[in-house]
């Protein structure tokens, strides 16, 4: 590889298929109250699924596109989730009803799985230990930027073609990744190495780890942190379009909190060691409880408009912050018993606690009435019930031998 790409070209290439999700997640967020305008007049708040629909689908394709990619070979699989990818977002942009662009969204989560799961196990085939971790955390900084600058990429495609040129920009952006993988980078993953796909082992690896009471709990708090993120994700738009009438600097605000809440890798990389990955997770749970709580009792006073927004922006960035602090620990909590299943077991812990999620998320979603009353009710509850898993983790760990 060092002969034909660079490492800080390799880096580029593998940030740009890790923002794949972002960019497909938030650069329709502004485009959500056009879209439900005209294929859902009579329930626009159903435009929302437009996001869960694209995280099921996403989920469900990370079950099957890492062992896929083993059996296989890397680049096969990011050729066939880009192909799919390409003609999901041809079907949405030519879409005349709602359900049509929901279908497809599915299908482009499909294809998006393929280079958000490969480009991963791309970093392990060719690096190992520090310098191994040293890339992933450089390309992650890299793509934190995306939640950022997506949603004003949205805003100004909408400005000039409407919201199907979104669509458009997906296609360009998946071509541009294959082009600069073909030409750039070979295949990883030499014959030799290569492990048929084989679905009893998959179901044997979920049985496996659902029977680990750690594994087991972690899997379950990480869907509760990932469905409230989605579920602020799904409703932060009409929040600030319906509740604080700042529709046209949404994408400003969005941006501002992506990058201030980006910070929370680099404080969970800097303690992580020192305090420990549980210990993180239940007092960023904890904290989001009581600031949660503190959030509806204001809402409740009669706040001035500014200071109402100014209250949802703080708490838009403490959300985005936990889910940044508790992400990638859970995750780590995890695999850390499942060493010897490493990719089969990241495959499945992703894929599980996605869907799930979706499926929390979306009704959430759904319910939203021109107030932040069940967005703020569907954190609560979420961080309450997370919370109390981290400390049943806690006990379950003790009894466990050492």
């Amino acid at each position: 590889m060092t002969n034909r790409m660079s490492k800080g070209e390799f880096i580029a290439l593998i940030a740009m298929m890790f923002a794949t999700i972002a960019f497909s997640i938030d650069a329709m967020l502004p485009a959500l109250p056009e879209i439900g305008a005209q294929l859902s007049p009579d329930d626009t708040n159903k435009a929302q699924l437009i996001l869960t629909s694209f995280v099921l689908g996403m989920g469900i394709g990370t079950f099957f596109t890492g062992p896929i990619s083993d059996a296989v070979g890397r680049k096969p699989v990011i050729y066939g989730g880009a192909a799919l990818y390409i003609l999901a977002s041809a079907i949405a942009w030519a879409s005349s009803s709602l359900e049509l662009v929901l279908a497809a969204r599915i299908l482009q989560g499909l294809g998006a799985a393929g280079p958000r799961v490969v480009a991963m196990a791309i970093i392990r085939d060719l690096y190992a230990g520090r310098e191994m971790a040293r890339i992933i955390s450089i390309a992650m900084m890299i793509f934190t930027l995306v939640p950022a600058i997506a949603p004003m990429m949205g805003a100004g495609v909408i400005a000039l073609v409407g919201w199907r040129g979104i669509f458009v920009c997906f296609i360009l952006f998946a071509i541009i990744i294959l082009i600069w993988m073909t030409l750039r980078l070979p295949e990883s993953l030499a014959p030799e190495n290569r492990r048929p796909f084989r679905l009893p082992l998959m179901v044997a690896a979920v049985q496996e780890m659902l029977a680990h009471p750690t594994v087991r709990l972690s899997i379950m708090v990480q869907t509760l942190c990932m469905g409230l993120l989605f579920t602020m994700l799904t409703m932060v738009q009409p929040v600030y379009d319906v509740v604080h009438d700042r529709a046209e600097s949404f994408p400003f605000w969005f941006g501002f909190v992506a990058l201030v809440s980006g910070s929370a890798s680099l404080l969970n990389a800097a303690v992580v060691v020192r305090v420990g990955m549980r210990r993180i997770v239940t007092w960023a749970l904890g904290s989001q409880i009581v600031i949660t709580s503190v959030v509806i009792l204001l809402s409740l006073a009669n706040l001035s408009a500014d200071a109402s927004f100014a209250l949802f922006v703080f708490w838009q960035t403490t959300v985005f912050f936990m889910a940044g602090v508790t992400m990638g620990n859970l995750n780590a909590i995890a695999m850390e018993p499942m060493g010897h299943i490493a990719g089969m077991a990241a495959s499945v812990i992703g894929s599980i606690a996605t869907v799930l999620a979706a499926a929390i998320a979306a009704p959430v979603g759904l319910l939203f009435d021109g107030s932040i009353t069940p967005l703020t009710i569907g954190v609560l509850t979420m961080s309450a019930l997370g919370f109390g898993l981290m400390l049943h983790m806690g006990r379950v760990e003790n009894r466990l031998p050492a």
